[in-house]
């Protein structure tokens, strides 16, 4: 059974060019250039100098991109499909309703079939950032809660 697909930050170190930060004090990213150069005052008298503030735009952006570029969409599966199956994790499993669980199987066989053949879906079948929900976590956090509880009791 898949526990855990490649880790996002792999796929970003193997996109990732760097080029001599300590010198030009500047990262290159898949030609995304990112400065870590303070931001300078305006000359003009009338413009106020302050810090570049990000948009929630600009960061919907950013999570979409991260999202794209980890890779499990591609396989058809969703986040929560690649949660590492620890204690917690079965038990929010053995929890889910039958029908999730079967949709989660066939995500995962899917995927392992995919992987195996070293091939992706099209991309009209990869799991949109949108659509992509957190099926397990209600679940989960119900989990931990318990487990909390019944360690607190335990101490007494």
């Amino acid at each position: 059974m898949l526990t855990t697909i490649q880790p996002p930050f792999i796929y970003l170190l193997q996109y990732t060019f760097i080029k001599s930060i300590f010198e030009n004090k500047y990262i290159v990213i898949s030609g995304l250039v990112v400065s870590h150069k303070a931001p300078r005052a305006s000359s003009h008298p009338n413009m106020a100098s302050r810090a570049p503030v990000a948009s929630g735009r600009l960061l919907s952006g950013l999570r979409k991109w991260y999202y794209n570029l980890a890779g499990f969409n591609k396989l058809g599966l969703m986040r929560d499909d690649t949660r590492y199956e620890d204690a917690d994790v079965k038990e929010a499993l053995r929890r889910l309703p039958e029908e999730e669980y079967n949709d989660r199987i066939f995500r995962i066989k899917r995927a392992l079939d995919l992987s195996m053949k070293q091939q992706i879906l099209p991309k009209d079948q990869w799991t949109q950032y949108e659509q992509d929900r957190h099926y397990l976590t209600p679940y989960l956090d119900e989990v931990i809660r318990e487990r909390k509880e019944k360690e607190e009791w335990m101490k007494k």
